[in-house]
């Protein structure tokens, strides 16, 4: 055992009163988990979770605010002073597992609890009244070293759950972190059992690693690596590098933003393959009809027009009317989202062969297809004319009535300065 203290780490006074309380009804309490490894790296954190010699009925008999969160585990959510929610959960040791859900016995101690965490820096324990640091198996010296190890044999740890190899991937790449030889064997050997994990899962550790990760492409690179493309998200193993590379050049975002961020990255994860293929995938991790939706259809709108745009960008400054077209096949309301993707695409194959011309260009052609789309007539809707205009001039409702709308649409793409509805009319009588 390695008991230590520290004079630098204070804990949120709620989160002081909860293990007070715990504590004067007689019941040994620690701080754990991701809260103590974030404040000792210097990161803010109000996820504060204890571990308790407590049983969840005790925990519920202190406490007139509580949440049965996973009592069958022993956890037991406790609202502070400030009504945040904090998990606690009673001293455990593991009596068997399936690779995902685990069996478990109470009456264990600190130690026991600790020691059947996931990785060495995850295994840290704090008392914010003593101030001292429960610390059996050196998890504070590896952050010190940047290391990610896991606790005890590696292998067992990662076969006790799966989702491990993910969480370490991502808190690995989160603090830009090694990971340790043998976990990382541990990791990779993991890939063959990634059946296990439900699609859910797999969906929130990929919006984890956007909304939490500087640099994702580590991340996905290391899925890569270890065979969880493959596995877990087969659409996108062959992706280009330069495809993964990109996330790093989408903001990561903060507070209220940082849910559209996210969004944004994982749309860069399929963006350029078929609509249908998007589709698929993201609705068998389980994404919302929404969000499939949005992705599968950037996806497919760079897929279709991605070579024509990347040529023009190429050659000089899109003419307008080329833009419109791109801008009416993308849509109005995802036109910015589909060249800021395309923008950062284009730069991380600009961070190996350089050209000052087209990184120029992104921006500028960034915000001219903004103002195209909030400005000009791009859609059927946009017309100056509709079809009881239309059917006044003589063209009959059915078939010729809509062959007539798109025509006319076509010739206002090429010039806003037609949209009139005399324009229009004359035009379709001449059609």
């Amino acid at each position: 055992m390695n008991d230590e203290s520290t004079r630098d780490l204070v804990a949120p006074e709620g989160v002081q009163e909860i293990v007070a309380r715990l504590e004067r009804a007689g019941f040994e309490t620690w701080c754990v988990g991701g809260a103590v490894r974030d404040a000792l790296l210097g990161h803010p954190h109000l996820d504060w979770d204890f571990a308790t010699a407590a049983t969840p009925a005790q925990v519920m008999g202190v406490f007139k605010r509580t949440v049965p969160v996973g009592v069958e585990f022993g956890t037991v959510g406790v609202f502070d002073s400030q009504g945040t929610m904090h998990e606690v959960t009673t001293f455990r040791r593991d009596v068997n597992t399936d690779g995902r859900h685990a069996v478990v016995e109470f009456g264990a101690s600190l130690d026991d609890d600790l020691a059947r965490r996931d990785f060495t820096v995850n295994a840290i324990a704090y008392h914010p009244k003593s101030m001292e640091l429960r610390d059996p198996f050196d998890g504070r010296l590896d952050l010190k070293r940047g290391l990610l190890r896991a606790v005890g044999k590696p292998g067992e740890r990662m076969r006790e759950d799966r989702l491990r190899a993910l969480r370490g991937i991502r808190f690995a790449s989160r603090f830009s972190f090694h990971i340790e030889p043998e976990t990382w064997a541990a990791i990779r050997e993991s890939a063959s059992h990634m059946g296990r994990l439900s699609p859910e899962r797999v969906k929130q550790e990929l919006e984890k690693t956007m909304e939490q990760v500087e640099r994702p492409s580590i991340a996905l690179e290391w899925w890569r690596e270890a065979g969880f493309l493959n596995e877990l998200v087969p659409s996108i193993a062959a992706a280009p590098s330069e495809r993964i590379a990109a996330l790093d050049l989408l903001p990561r975002g903060d507070g209220q933003l940082a849910k559209g961020a996210a969004l944004s990255r994982l749309a860069m994860l399929w963006f350029g393959e078929k609509e249908s293929v998007a589709a698929g995938a993201t609705k068998a991790l389980r994404f919302s009809n929404a969000d499939s939706a949005w992705i599968a259809s950037l996806a497919g709108a760079r897929a279709e027009l991605g070579a024509t745009i990347d040529r023009e960008i190429r050659a000089g400054t899109p003419a307008a009317g080329d833009m419109r077209r791109w801008v009416a096949r993308i849509g109005r309301m995802r036109t910015e989202s589909f060249f800021i993707l395309n923008a950062a695409l284009w730069r991380a194959r600009l961070a190996a062969e350089a050209s000052p011309a087209i990184e120029a260009r992104l921006d500028a052609v960034t915000k001219t297809a903004v103002e195209i789309a909030f400005r000009d007539p791009i859609e059927i809707a946009d017309l100056a004319v509709d079809g009881e205009d239309l059917q006044k001039a003589g063209i009959k409702n059915g078939p010729a009535m809509g062959k007539a709308l798109h025509a006319l649409l076509e010739r206002v793409i090429d010039d806003p300065t037609l949209n009139t509805n005399t324009t229009l009319i004359e035009i379709a009588k001449a059609l």
